[in-house]
């Protein structure tokens, strides 16, 4: 059986609309159409590449898209995979940003975000749980948790700086005390029986999969022009400290340091975009992450929201139309933060399975994982801090977005509900708030 190219390009087309749940979401649906319906690559090839995937920084549902691509059809068959599983919710969510501003001001609208926002606490702090089960496994790995969680609420601390130290401390540790940094295979419930694959368990590793100093030579080049030259343009257009640039130069910087899958680079996003460039406010993050969590595509595609707004709000005044500003910015963001990306997918593929399984190679990775729940972990309690807290401590307590987060973090973690139903459920509920508080005033 031999898939061809149009037929994969089809599907992945298709699924940039479908894609929605997150990354744990997005992977179950690759699992089910490409493991268990078309039998387009076998159970034990899926994890593979699964597992490099995880170990690399950035999304891990579009890298492992990326990859399966590229195993099947090529470099093109990759970059296409990944690109058509980004280019929809690109596309959802410059609308959905245009809309925000445009009427984010109208009562209703605003009540929906109301009501959503509770609901981002809520998904963050879960987000927090499950990869801590994921990744934390023994009391060391704890103590990093904890360590990270400490260093970033009560110090401030850098979330790179934060990345470097586990780093560090994952290298030691991991000669000498292995047992502690020793990686735990977490998809035994995608394991079962299925009839021979296109690409199947003993299937020969394809020539273009295999390392070769010419092609890394080769892809390297040509990655790092499609890195620089868009950036010297920017600079040359609008100089180097302007927003465009420091747009590009920032989520260069973002793909590189998100061990960890999408939840991972939201910490760093939010003091970058909001604490360092100002580019928007607490509350427009999280709005903007309510519309990453139900939109298709991976959830990081919250970066073009980003880019959008700080483009759109940077030029609203003195232009009659700010809104292709928007879109410059939101198309800057993505491309830099999905570059690296692919980089690391097609170049970085062969080199990562050459020292697959090595503790030497594993063991800070590990380490950085289990700093990352705790970077989440304080950007949930931020997230809180603002939803509860509307005005700060000194004002009065939004004791509906209490209510509102607690009844998502039952539906999350009791019920087992999809992001999807409670977000709606949350809207449905900010909704209904405000008709009760029209209807008493």
């Amino acid at each position: 059986m031999i898939v061809p190219l149009r037929e994969a390009l089809k599907f992945w087309a298709k699924l940039g609309f479908i894609s929605f749940g997150g990354p744990a979401g997005q992977i179950a649906v690759l699992h089910q159409e490409l493991v268990e319906k078309r039998r387009w690559i076998s159970e034990r090839r899926f994890l593979h590449a699964l597992n490099y995937c995880m170990l690399l920084p950035g999304p891990e549902a579009q890298q492992l898209v990326t990859y399966i691509g590229w195993l099947m059809h090529r470099t093109w068959g990759g970059v296409l995979a990944g690109t058509l599983f980004v280019l929809p919710s690109l596309f959802i969510l410059i609308g959905l940003s245009w809309i925000y501003l445009t009427f984010g001001q109208v009562p209703w609208i605003a009540a929906i975000f109301f009501g959503i926002k509770p609901a981002v606490t809520a998904i963050v702090l879960h987000a927090a749980v499950r990869i801590g089960k994921r990744t934390i496994h023994n009391q060391v790995l704890r103590w990093i948790a904890l360590g990270s969680f400490l260093a970033i609420f009560v110090f401030n601390l850098a979330f790179p700086i934060i990345v470097i130290f586990a780093a560090v401390m994952g290298i030691w540790g991991g000669k000498r005390y292995p047992e502690y940094f020793q990686q735990i295979a977490t998809h035994d419930q995608l394991s079962g029986a299925h009839a021979p694959a296109w690409i199947d368990d003993h299937t020969p590793t394809p020539d273009h999969a295999k390392f070769s100093r010419k092609k890394l030579a080769l892809h390297s080049s040509v990655v790092l022009v499609l890195w620089f030259i868009p950036l010297i343009t920017l600079i040359l257009i609008f100089g180097w400290k302007t927003l465009y640039p420091q747009i590009a130069w920032f989520f260069t910087k973002a793909a590189f340091l998100t061990f960890g899958g999408a939840y991972a680079v939201l910490p760093y996003v939010y003091q970058g975009a909001v604490d360092q460039f100002h580019w928007l406010s607490a509350g427009q993050m999280m709005d903007g992450l309510a519309l990453g969590e139900t939109t298709p595509g991976p959830l990081i595609m919250v970066v073009a929201f980003v880019g959008y707004l700080a483009g759109h709000i940077q030029h609203w005044i003195g232009n009659s139309n700010p809104f292709w500003f928007g879109v410059l910015g939101a198309c800057v963001a993505t491309w830099f933060t999905f570059l690296p990306s692919f980089f690391l997918v097609l170049i970085g593929g062969p080199l990562i399975e050459s020292t697959h399984g090595k503790l030497s190679f594993t063991a800070p990775l590990t380490a950085i994982s289990a700093a990352v729940v705790g970077v989440i972990a304080n950007l949930g309690l931020f997230f809180a801090y603002h939803v509860f807290f509307p005005h700060g401590l000194g004002g009065s307590i939004s004791w509906i977005s209490i209510v509102i987060t607690v009844l998502a973090g039952l539906a999350l973690f009791r019920y087992q509900k999809g992001v999807i139903s409670v977000l709606i459920g949350s809207a449905l509920a900010g909704l209904l708030s405000h008709l009760l508080t029209t209807l008493l005033i």
